[in-house]
């Protein structure tokens, strides 16, 4: 019999580990192909991840809740046929001595999750930290001869607080340098201010928040934490493209198969605006901007569980409306399906959020960390509105939105937010109500 080795898949651009959240097979069931083994869990997704191919679990290396390296061997697959009638792309069996290389990796991965990793000289035992520390961490950590006293008192960005290679190096620069009241906590990691103590009362009922919205609490916070927010708003008179939608989207239903809402409409001229005011299209690093070159628009999308996710449009300003239209369609049905892929939910550089959706007029939105804007859509509702013509002013009905955008003050200022909003609005009062899809 040939056996397949199944090996942790890469997960998306800077994704180095994953979580075994749930074994969906067991050694000794027969699997075919394209069924699902397991699910993983990251920090900005859960997936599924399928059998390549047709046999039987023989093995699994590693349990429930570990955390396991991209490219680590997971499990054995063993199909039909001899190993020696197998194509040469095909894995075979393993000689002993890789055998015991991959029983050698286990067990320390093993040892990793669990923190149960030998003494160094520099950091003492790790099975008395607190928090998970990379092997990369733990191997600065050495080099620096920062004790294990000392490591764990400095602030982690990760997932629940874990201390990541940057957040080190950020301390390392400012460990030999003089510390003031204003100078101890880095920029963009300031210190936690602890929680209220909450009480419980009779009848109440105590419910655990889910990893999801255990990721959204945190991340949430920490914008708060990181960027000072300041938020514009400006009303904009959607009437035009209102109309135009009235009018396109029953034959646009009967000749694509897709309906046509307003978000990939104002998901297309905010991605406009974006090109003629990139300084919104930017990410913060220390006291350096990074200026990014394509523009990435993530879409909050809220979930049947009340949770939420943000899928990107990538190169959102280089789609025509129809590619936007089935973009958008195609993210949001696959969210709710708990269907996206890691990739497809990092790499934003802009955010757009509709608050109109559940008829709230406007908000005041988070920024979605690293950038350094959010756009909110209120409700379109209809007002009795001053007309300007040349003939005089008279008074109308007209469809009337309100726009609000959330900015991180340390690189965007009054002045550049309030110039996106009126452009922005520039391009939805000029819609062209004769273009055609």
């Amino acid at each position: 019999m040939a056996k397949f080795e199944l090996v942790m898949p890469k997960l998306g651009e800077s994704i180095i580990e994953a979580t075994i959240t749930k074994w969906l097979k067991n050694p000794g069931d027969t699997i075919e192909e394209d069924d699902a083994i397991l699910e993983i869990a990251t920090d900005k997704v859960d997936s599924e991840i399928p059998s390549p191919i047709d046999g039987k679990l023989t093995e699994v290396f590693f349990a429930e809740g570990d955390i396991v390296a991209v490219g680590a061997i997971i499990g054995i697959i063993e199909m039909d046929g001899d190993a020696e009638e197998e194509a040469p792309s095909e894995k075979e069996i393993p000689a002993q001595s890789k055998i015991d290389e991959i029983n050698k990796e286990i067990e320390t991965a093993s040892k990793i999750a669990e923190g149960n990793e030998e003494e160094t000289p520099s950091t003492g035992s790790f099975s008395d930290a607190t928090r998970f520390y990379s092997p990369l961490v733990k191997s600065i950590a050495k080099e620096e001869n920062i004790s294990l006293s000392e490591l764990e008192k400095i602030p982690g960005s990760g997932k629940d607080s874990r201390l990541t290679k940057q957040d080190l190096i950020n301390y390392l620069e400012n460990r030999n340098k003089p510390q003031t009241a204003l100078t101890k906590a880095p920029p963009s990691q300031p210190a936690k201010i602890p929680a209220a103590e909450v009480s419980v009362g009779t009848g109440d009922r105590i419910e655990e928040m889910g990893r999801m919205r255990k990721l959204i609490a945190d991340h949430m916070v920490m914008s708060k934490q990181v960027s000072p927010h300041v938020t514009s708003f400006i009303e904009a008179d959607v009437t035009k493209i209102v109309n135009w939608r009235n009018k396109v989207k029953d034959p646009f239903l009967k000749r694509e198969g897709e309906k046509i809402t307003f978000t990939p409409i104002f998901i297309d001229v905010a991605a406009k605006a974006l090109r003629d005011y990139p300084g919104l299209n930017v990410s913060v690093d220390g006291t350096k901007i990074i200026f990014r070159k394509n523009i990435n628009i993530g879409m909050a999308a809220a979930l049947p569980d009340g949770n939420l996710i943000v899928p990107v449009i990538k190169n959102a300003d280089q789609k025509n409306l129809i590619g936007m239209t089935k973009t958008v369609n195609d993210l949001a049905k696959r969210a709710r399906a708990n269907k996206l892929t890691p990739d497809e939910i990092s790499g934003g550089t802009f955010t757009v959020t509709n608050f109109g959706s559940f008829d709230s007029l406007t908000g005041t939105p988070i920024i979605n960390q690293p950038q350094v804007a959010i756009l909110g859509l209120g409700a379109i509702v209809k007002r009795p509105v001053v007309i300007e013509t040349p003939e005089g002013d008279t008074i109308g009905i007209r469809s009337i939105m309100m726009l609000s955008l959330a900015y991180d003050h340390r690189v965007v200022d009054g002045a550049l937010g309030g110039m996106y909003l009126k452009r922005l609005r520039e391009y939805i009062e000029n819609f062209d109500i004769n273009q055609s899809l």
